[in-house]
């Protein structure tokens, strides 16, 4: 689970503008993908159009994009295009980047040394549409304390940062993906996730979430929704005053 970690005021927004995804001050991205750059996630594969670097023009490119804070504060916007190389992780063997290619395992779960020798846990992923691993490290990945108003229990929250499939009790299963623009797949189309921060609930609503990884799942078991996730929607509703569908639509006026 990724919160709201900047501020659209701090956006890039004349960098948007030059790849065409800003126009006038304005943004011109999805809900989905500027919840994404506000997590600190990565956008869907989006088309940028009129790129420049180094004396190089690019009429039209495929990419994902995101951002990250650099040594002043500020946030800088990253390009994810489709490699037409993969650089492996050096901790990974052929056997196993091939497993990921191939779509065999969602993910792997390393375990590597930093630069002072300590022992670190990295989540490895394979992304196809931008043919390139993700690395998380499980450390930095936020589980959530609850799901549809279900606490979750500490080995829940484990295996959700090691990648792994968690289920609750109301049949919502869900599990960590950095390569998804979410950055959470479910069985479900919908869900609400809440993380403990400052001694009070900070809530995400999800809406058209990606499958389980491989898995096929019923349309209609997937829009039905349990008590739980209305009753989270009502617990939103109450602390923000409004509905959540108010507060969903002024995430998105600036969308197209």
């Amino acid at each position: 689970m990724n919160p709201i970690t900047f501020h659209e005021n701090d956006l890039p927004v004349k960098d948007l503008e030059t790849i065409g995804l800003a126009s006038g001050g304005q943004l011109l991205l999805n809900v989905d993908d500027l919840k994404a750059l506000l997590s600190g996630r990565r956008t869907s594969l989006l088309e940028l159009h009129d790129l420049e670097t180094d004396n190089i023009k690019i009429k039209s490119i495929n990419a994902k994009i995101s951002l990250k804070l650099n040594e002043s504060g500020k946030l800088d916007l990253l390009i994810n295009p489709i490699y037409r190389k993969t650089d492996i992780p050096d901790f990974l063997n052929e056997t196993e980047a091939q497993q990921l290619r191939k779509g065999e395992v969602a993910n792997l779960l390393k375990i590597t040394l930093d630069n002072h020798g300590n022992k670190k846990e990295m989540l490895v992923e394979y992304d196809p549409e931008t043919k390139e691993f993700i690395v998380s490290d499980t450390d930095k990945i936020l589980a959530p304390d609850m799901v549809n108003n279900e606490f979750l229990t500490p080995a829940q929250k484990e295996a959700y940062r090691k990648g792994k499939e968690v289920q609750i009790a109301d049949g919502t299963k869900l599990n960590y993906s950095a390569t998804d623009h979410h950055g959470i797949r479910s069985n479900k189309l919908r869900l609400v996730a809440s993380i403990l921060i400052d001694g009070g609930l900070s809530y995400m609503v999800y809406k058209g979430l990606n499958a389980m990884f491989n898995q096929k799942r019923d349309q209609k078991s997937a829009e039905k929704l349990s008590p739980g996730y209305h009753q989270a929607l009502k617990d939103i509703e109450n602390q923000r005053g409004f509905k959540p569908h108010e507060f969903e639509q002024s995430r998105s006026r600036k969308g197209r």
